[in-house]
This record gives structure tokens, C-alpha cells and sequence, in this order.
């Protein structure tokens, strides 16, 4: 990394005005919502009542999860991928942009995951953050990409060794500024880290909004209560059946069929 060779002009006022609200706008769009909607279910009635990929999953089933997942990272990466080629950040290195044009391009980033936990079409609430934040990050080629894969491989490992999603996600969050900053000291010592001080400051304060909006999780891994993937009591699978169906105007014995 070359702090001092900045090879992109300065956003415009306008491109700073334009794209962090079009992301936004982006991140806003509710798909675990309109996902348990096309199936009669109001997701902030059953389960943890989050509107995320998570909930989704745990009360449609793993496929309405993971197509969730793959929609919320969509609508990081997109509006990312977007900001990047306009601003000519997409492709440069960390010290090869501007440090006004790496905080606009961050501003994108951080709007996306804002409108996703925030969304304006459910009454200001969301998922937590962390499909939109994975496309988001993992779109930051190629400063952040390589962190973004190397969190999604440690989110796997917790997972399989914890079955606890939530623990899984918070510690894949923690690793990227992590990984960003071992990367820039690798690649140029304390002068890469100068260089590299935007993508540490956003990729700090989204590790840090993720595991905030958890502490819900956190509270009940304290006492033991946090679910585990594939550890559902019987009982468990049968108040959630009743809660969807009531929720879907479903008898019990039809949802459970």
C-alpha cells in the first residue's frame, strides 16, 4: 500500500449527496418481511422477531433462510459495486484512492447496512446487519474482500463447532478489521496502516454495531438459553408451529403437516 499515491480525484457533491442515500434506499428493501409475507407469516410476531435471515430460516425453513441471505448480501454489494466504479475506487488498492473518495465509498457501505437494519418500510426496523454488511464489505474489491472471505470461513468454523449462529456472526465481524489491519501492516508496516485508517475506522464501527445489535444474544448465551442449529426441543418446534400458524391464520396440524 502507497499512502501517497493517490490515483482518484475527489468525489463531487453530488456523488457524495446521491450515493450513500441510493444505498440506503437499497439496504432498505425488506426481504425477510415480504419472504414471510408470501407465505401469510408476520416474522415480527414468531421467533426472535428480528427481520432478518436468521428468523426467517428458524421459521420457514434453512432454503427461505438461505435465499434470504443471498438477497440481503445482494443489496450490500450492489450499491458498493455501483459507488466503486464511479468514484474509480473499484480495483484500487487502499492507498491508491483518496482519502475523501475512501470515506465516500465507506459512506455506501455503512448507508446499505444502515437501510437494511433500519428500513422505512417496516417502521425503521430490520435485520442486524450482517448479510448486508458480508456483500457490502466483500464488494470493496480489493481491499476488503479478501477480509469479507476470510470472515465468512470463521463464521463457518464457530458455527460448526458452537451450532450457535449469533456467537458465529459477532466474531465474523470482529475478524475484518482484524484481518484489514494485519494486511496493511504486512503490506507496508505503519505506512499502510495510515493508509488503510478509513476501511479500519468502518470496518470497527460495523463490527461494533453488529455485535450492539445483538446483545439480545448476548444475554441469553449468559444464561444459557441462545438457540442452537439443529438442537431445537420438540416443544420448542411445536410453539413455533403454533405461533406461525396462528400468525398465518393456519390450524396448527395444517402448518406442521
Amino acid at each position: 500500500m502507497q499512502p501517497d499515491a493517490a490515483i482518484s480525484a475527489d468525489p463531487t457533491p453530488l456523488l457524495w449527496a446521491v450515493l450513500p442515500v441510493a444505498a440506503y434506499l437499497v439496504g432498505s428493501f425488506p426481504t425477510a418481511h415480504l419472504l414471510a409475507r408470501s407465505r401469510g407469516v408476520d416474522l415480527g410476531a414468531v421467533g426472535s422477531r428480528n427481520y432478518g435471515a436468521t428468523n426467517l430460516g428458524r421459521t420457514l425453513g434453512r432454503s427461505w433462510g438461505i435465499l434470504c441471505f443471498a438477497v440481503d448480501a445482494l443489496k450490500g454489494a450492489l450499491p458498493v459495486l455501483v459507488a466503486g466504479w464511479l468514484l474509480g475506487a473499484l480495483g484500487a488498492p487502499a492507498g491508491g484512492v483518496s482519502t475523501e473518495t475512501a470515506w465516500c465509498w465507506l459512506a455506501v457501505a455503512l448507508a446499505a447496512i444502515l437501510g437494511h437494519t433500519l428500513s422505512p418500510w417496516i417502521g425503521f426496523k430490520g435485520g442486524k446487519g450482517v448479510a448486508t454488511g458480508f456483500g457490502a464489505l466483500a464488494a470493496m474489491w480489493p481491499v476488503l474482500t479478501l477480509p469479507a472471505g476470510l470472515a465468512i470461513v470463521l463464521w463457518a468454523a464457530i458455527l460448526a463447532i458452537s451450532r450457535i449462529i449469533s456467537l458465529a456472526s459477532m466474531v465474523a465481524a470482529i475478524s475484518i478489521p482484524c484481518s484489514v489491519l494485519v494486511a496493511a501492516l504486512a503490506a507496508n508496516g505503519l505506512a499502510g496502516v495510515r493508509a488503510a485508517v478509513p476501511f479500519l475506522a468502518a470496518t470497527g464501527v460495523i463490527a461494533a454495531f453488529v455485535v450492539w445489535k445483538h446483545r439480545a444474544n448476548i444475554a441469553r448465551m449468559r444464561v444459557g438459553t441462545e438457540p442452537k442449529v439443529g438442537r431445537k426441543s420438540d416443544a420448542a418446534k411445536s410453539d413455533d408451529a403454533k405461533t406461525v400458524a396462528a400468525a398465518a391464520g393456519e390450524t396448527p396440524e395444517a402448518e406442521t403437516k
